[in-house]
């Protein structure tokens, strides 16, 4: 009886064992690559401060890769994938077609990663990274990357024209469109942050400063003269006017004056909670910091591909 209850013992013990492994295998975590690629973190870091000094928007740009791959299907690196004769691809999606960037950035971390430790890195875990080391390298905050996403075999072009939030959305429709994702109305406004930084197209603002009455005149006239109503579709305005190349709270507090450069943008300043979150951030920068950092964990853990499904993909571009 004493021999039964010992193997008994022991058959619990190595189930439980396998099944944590598995569960280690299907979880993100920051540790998930410690062993078998440990010079990953470095080289992206390096990587990305290199193409910022080189061009001081790609930090904008490399988060809004990220931002833009996780809301279609998940964080899995869908966005990098090129057309093929089985999918149109998201890069020519309404929110990225001329205007999603980094994408040879991406490419080059790669490259030295599968040098460093060959088919072990996801290009999503790449996305992941890149992004976070963006914002901190531009004065903003850090947090903890979770680990362990797999590249997707597809991408969607009519997927990405579905799920990415748009410029001209309403307030309901942005809180619609991200409560589909799993994200709440305070991270609504405080990834909204994220436009602390970076450039947007005269296509993108043109019917904010020609429509809307929640925009201030001066403002509105200002970019007027460099964005006409036809024409100079492609023409740049930052995001926020006075340090579009520093990550802070001054998005928030040209809101609260109607300088919002989009739509969507000055919409959050259009309803009770979301008012409210927006006079709090620009009030406050550490709880700015704090709500961007808790809602960045969550968006890029949105629908990842792990254990077994997906692929490492040697090149971000296309499906091994």
């Amino acid at each position: 009886m004493a021999s039964y209850y010992y193997y008994y013992l022991l058959f619990v013990l190595v189930a439980t064992a396998a099944i944590s492994e598995a569960d280690s295998k299907t979880k993100l975590s920051k540790d998930f690559y410690s062993r078998s690629c440990p010079k990953l973190l470095p080289i992206v870091k390096d990587e990305v401060i290199k193409a910022i000094n080189k061009e001081t928007r790609m930090g904008a740009s490399l988060l809004r890769l990220h931002f833009h791959d996780c809301f279609v299907n998940g964080c899995d690196a869908s966005i990098l994938l090129d057309n093929t004769k089985n999918f149109i691809g998201e890069k020519t999606a309404a929110a990225n077609n001329n205007s999603a960037r980094g994408f040879d950035v991406i490419d080059d971390i790669k490259t030295k990663v599968e040098k460093a430790c060959p088919r072990i890195v996801s290009c999503a875990d790449i996305l992941a990274l890149a992004a976070r080391d963006s914002v901190v390298y531009l004065g903003g905050p850090s947090w903890e990357v979770g680990l362990g996403r797999r590249d997707s075999t597809t991408a969607s072009r009519a997927a990405a024209n579905n799920f990415i939030p748009a410029p001209f959305f309403s307030l309901t429709t942005l809180k619609s469109n991200f409560a589909n994702h799993g994200l709440s109305v305070e991270d609504l406004v405080a990834l909204s942050g994220g436009h602390t930084i970076g450039l947007a197209r005269c296509v993108q603002f043109r019917a904010h400063i020609y429509n809307d009455s929640n925009i201030d005149a001066s403002f509105a006239k200002s970019l007027r003269s460099k964005c006409p109503r036809k024409g100079n579709d492609a023409v740049l305005a930052p995001l926020e006017l006075q340090t579009p190349t520093h990550f802070d709270n001054l998005y928030y507090k040209n809101l609260l004056v109607k300088r919002g450069l989009l739509h969507s943008d000055q919409e959050l300043l259009n309803g009770g909670s979301t008012s409210a979150l927006v006079k709090k951030f620009a009030a406050n920068k550490n709880e700015f910091f704090k709500a961007f950092s808790k809602g960045m964990v969550k968006m890029s853990s949105i629908k990842p591909l792990t254990g077994k499904k997906g692929q490492i993909r040697i090149h971000c571009r296309k499906v091994n």
